[in-house]
């Protein structure tokens, strides 16, 4: 028997609502961008749809650009394995911007973050998001000020 070749799509990528791990519920697509102004506790990443692929072993991974922990240490990537739930099943990777270190404050979340999914030792879907300190000028400005 033949088989069947997985179909991926990105269905959504940017700024998302607060996930909550616990919930089966995926975060909502707030703004769809690349650019990311580094605000605490803001959500992003992107959404795949994946079919044909239950059972299936996908690999994911985020790639930080050097944030510094509370004790002072660069993180590691943060990477982990989940089994594909359903042939039509729906998956969001994204992170959180946090204040971890209190002296480096959130300089060291600016930057490029990558972000990986695999499938049997192939990448099926990735994003890199740029992460930017606000520009204060142009937020009093996009009120109208």
């Amino acid at each position: 028997m033949a088989k069947r070749t997985p179909i991926i799509e990105i269905t959504s990528y940017g700024l998302y609502s607060h996930w909550d791990a616990d919930s089966k519920d995926l975060p909502k697509i707030v703004q769809f961008t690349n650019t990311i102004v580094a605000d605490e506790n803001i959500e992003f990443g992107f959404t795949v749809n994946i079919k044909k692929a239950k059972g299936t072993l996908l690999n994911y991974c985020i790639y930080h650009p050097g944030i510094i922990n509370k004790k002072g240490k660069v993180l590691e990537a943060f990477a982990g394995d989940i089994y594909v739930r359903s042939n039509d099943w729906n998956f969001y990777l994204g992170d959180t911007i946090q204040l971890l270190h209190p002296v480096d404050g959130l300089e060291s979340n600016l930057g490029e973050w990558r972000m990986v999914l695999e499938m049997q030792g192939r990448i099926i879907a990735e994003k890199t998001f740029k992460v930017v300190a606000r520009d204060e000028g142009q937020f009093w400005k996009q009120r109208g000020f």
